[in-house]
C-alpha cells in the first residue's frame, strides 16, 4: 500500500519535488511559500541525497542558481512568494529564451487577500508574458503529482515551468498518497548548449522564433492534459470554467454533484479548445479564478462578453480571496436559482475582536523606534523611509515612525531620492536579511554621491518575518559597508536595550547632523530565535 501524508500544500509540493528527483531547491523565503523549502531542509531523503537547500540571498540569485544547476543537467526548484517574482523577473523571462537541460520548476505563491504582502498581483500573467507552460493545482495531491509532471514537461519542451498556487493552497492540509519509489536524481551531463544559454541578439534571436513556435505545442498539450479536465452536467443554462483551487471552491458549492458542466484548469496556456466546447455547449460562463481575472480577460476577447460572468462584471469579489459562499452566491446569481444555500462558517463573526499585529516584546526593534522618534523630536519634518520586515510594524500604534514602505530595499534609495530633493533629515530603516537582499546596491549609490541620509540596518541576526530563517549577511555587514566605500568614521554598531537609550539617541543625533552618508547598525537577537535558540541549548 502506498505511503499516504498529511501535508500542507507547501509540503505536498516539497515532497513531490524530492521524489521526482530534485537535486536543489533555491529560495528567499516569503509568505506564503516558505515551508516549502523548510520541508526540504528537514526532510531525511533530502539530506540523504545532499539535495542543495541553503536559502538564497535574493529571489533573482536563486533564479539564477537553479539556472546553474539545470545547465549542468539536473532537476532544480526555486519558491518565492509573488512579489518575489518582481526581483526575479529578468532571469525568468530571460529563461525562456535560455531553454533548460535538467528540468526547472519555478514555484509562486500569490497571496490573495494580502495577508502578508504589499499586493494582489496574479504571477499568471509572468507565464504568459515569458511564454512558459504554466502549471495551478486545484488540492494538495494534485501539487504533488504534478512535481514530476512538470519536471518531465520542462525537459521534454527544454523550457521551465512555472507552478502557482494561492495561500489557502498553500497552507491548507489534506492527505497525500504517495510513489511507491522515488525518482533519482538526474546524472550530471554536458548537453547544454552554448549557443542557446549565450543570449548575444543573434542566438537569441533564433531561440525567440524556437520558442514563438512552441506555443502551439504547449497549447495542444493544454487541451489534452489530464489536469485540464471537462466534466459534464445535465443542465446547460450554466457552465462553469474554474482553475486552481477555484474548482476546490466549486465542488464544495454541489457536494453531490454539479449539475452544471464544469471546465477545469490547471494547466497553461489556456487551452481554448476545452473553452469553446463551454462556451458552445453553454448559455451562459462562469468564470471562477482565484486572483485577478487572467482567464476572464482572454475568454472575454474571443467571445460575447454578454453571456461572461466572473469578477470583470462584479459577479464574482475582485479583490481578496474566494470563498465557497462568493462562488455560490455567483452561481444562485447567474443561473438565477437559490441552488446554493449559504454556510455559516465562512462568514465573519461580529464576536471577533480584531487583533492588529504587534512587535514582540522585548524585541530589538522596539528600543531602536523608541530611539528615533525621541530624536526626531528634535528636527522640524523628519522623514523615515521604511522597508520590508517586522519592523515594518514601526508604521502602527505607538511608534508611528516610519512615512514609507514600497518594496525590498526601497528605504535607502528612497532616502537618497529625497535628500537629492532638499529634504533633511531623511532617515532610512531597513532590516538585515532585507539589506541583503536588495539594500546594498542602493547604499553603494548614497556611498558614491555621498547622500546626506542616516542609514539604521536593524540587525536581529535572523530572517524574523518569516519565522527566523538564516540572513544571508550575518557578521558581515560592518564588512559589507566598508567594502562599498564608508568610512569607519561613520558606520556605529550599538545593542538596542532600554538602558543603552542614551548612547543610541546620541549616535543617532551624530550622525543626523553629519551631511554626508552614515550608518547605524543596532543588533541584537530576535526574541523568537533566541527563545528557541535557549531551548535547544537546554535540551542538549
Amino acid at each position: 500500500m502506498k505511503e499516504r501524508k498529511l501535508l500542507l500544500g507547501d509540503e505536498a509540493i516539497a515532497l513531490g519535488a524530492i521524489h521526482a528527483g530534485l537535486s536543489g531547491v533555491y529560495a528567499y523565503p516569503g509568505t506564503p511559500s516558505t515551508e516549502i523549502t523548510e520541508f526540504i531542509q528537514g526532510n531525511k531523503l533530502a539530506q540523504e541525497r545532499g539535495i542543495h537547500s541553503r536559502w538564497s540571498t535574493n529571489e533573482k540569485t536563486a533564479m539564477e542558481a537553479a539556472l546553474g544547476m539545470s545547465f549542468m543537467g539536473k532537476r532544480s526548484l526555486v519558491c518565492m512568494k509573488h512579489v518575489g517574482m518582481n526581483v526575479c523577473a529578468d532571469p525568468f523571462v530571460n529563461s525562456g529564451m535560455t531553454g533548460v537541460n535538467g528540468g526547472v520548476v519555478v514555484l509562486v505563491a500569490d497571496d490573495p487577500s494580502m495577508h502578508s504582502s504589499q499586493d494582489e498581483q496574479d504571477s499568471r500573467f509572468y507565464g504568459k508574458f515569458a511564454m512558459i507552460p504554466t502549471f495551478e493545482p486545484s488540492n494538495q495531491q494534485e501539487a504533488y503529482d504534478m512535481m514530476a509532471v512538470a519536471f518531465d514537461y520542462s525537459e521534454q519542451q527544454k523550457l521551465p515551468v512555472l507552478m502557482r498556487v494561492t495561500t489557502r493552497m498553500a497552507h491548507s492540509r489534506a492527505v497525500v498518497e504517495c510513489v511507491d519509489v522515488p525518482r533519482q536524481q538526474n546524472d550530471l551531463n554536458y548537453d547544454a548548449e552554448a549557443k542557446n544559454w549565450v543570449l548575444l541578439p543573434a542566438n537569441a534571436r533564433k531561440r525567440n522564433d524556437i520558442v514563438t513556435a512552441q506555443q502551439a505545442q504547449l497549447e495542444a498539450d493544454a487541451d489534452g492534459s489530464t489536469y485540464n479536465i471537462y466534466v459534464e452536467g445535465h443542465d446547460h443554462s450554466l457552465g462553469i470554467l474554474a482553475s486552481g483551487i477555484g474548482f476546490n471552491y466549486v465542488n464544495e458549492c454541489f457536494p453531490g454533484g454539479s449539475p452544471f458542466p464544469i471546465l477545469k484548469i490547471s494547466q497553461y496556456p489556456l487551452p481554448k479548445k476545452l473553452v469553446r466546447r463551454l462556451m458552445d455547449e453553454c448559455q451562459q460562463v462562469l468564470i471562477v479564478e482565484e486572483g485577478q481575472p487572467f482567464i476572464e480577460d482572454i475568454v472575454r476577447g474571443v467571445s460575447d462578453a454578454k453571456n461572461i460572468h466572473g469578477k470583470l462584471d462584479g459577479t464574482l469579489p475582485r479583490t481578496g480571496e474566494l470563498t465557497p459562499d462568493a462562488v455560490g452566491q455567483a452561481v444562485n446569481a447567474v443561473a438565477n436559482t437559490k441552488i446554493y444555500t449559504l454556510h455559516s462558517a465562512f462568514a465573519t463573526s461580529e464576536d471577533v475582536v480584531p487583533r492588529p499585529p504587534a512587535l514582540c516584546q522585548g524585541c530589538g526593534h522596539r528600543d531602536v523606534y523608541a530611539a528615533l522618534n525621541e530624536v526626531l523630536k528634535e528636527y522640524d519634518n523628519p522623514r523615515v523611509f521604511g522597508d520590508i520586515g517586522c519592523y515594518t510594524l514601526g508604521f502602527l500604534p505607538p511608534f508611528r515612525a516610519i512615512h514609507s514602505c514600497v518594496d525590498m530595499g526601497a528605504s535607502i534609495t528612497m532616502a537618497k531620492g529625497a535628500a537629492d530633493a532638499g529634504q533633511w533629515p531623511a532617515v532610512a530603516v531597513i532590516g538585515d536579511s532585507t539589506f541583503t537582499h536588495s539594500g546594498m546596491t542602493g547604499l553603494l549609490d548614497a556611498i558614491n554621491e555621498n547622500a546626506d541620509i542616516t542609514v539604521i540596518i536593524s540587525d536581529n541576526l535572523t530572517t524574523g518575518m518569516t519565522g527566523g530563517q538564516d540572513s544571508a549577511g550575518t557578521n558581515k555587514f560592518e564588512a559589507i559597508c566598508r567594502g562599498l566605500g564608508l568610512s569607519d568614521e561613520h558606520l556605529r554598531v550599538v545593542v538596542p536595550l532600554p538602558k543603552n537609550m542614551p548612547e543610541i539617541t546620541q549616535a543617532i543625533r551624530d550622525e543626523i547632523n553629519y551631511h554626508g552618508t552614515s550608518v547605524i547598525i543596532p543588533r541584537r537577537e530576535c526574541m523568537q530565535t533566541l527563545q528557541r535558540h535557549l531551548k535547544q541549548k537546554k535540551m542538549k
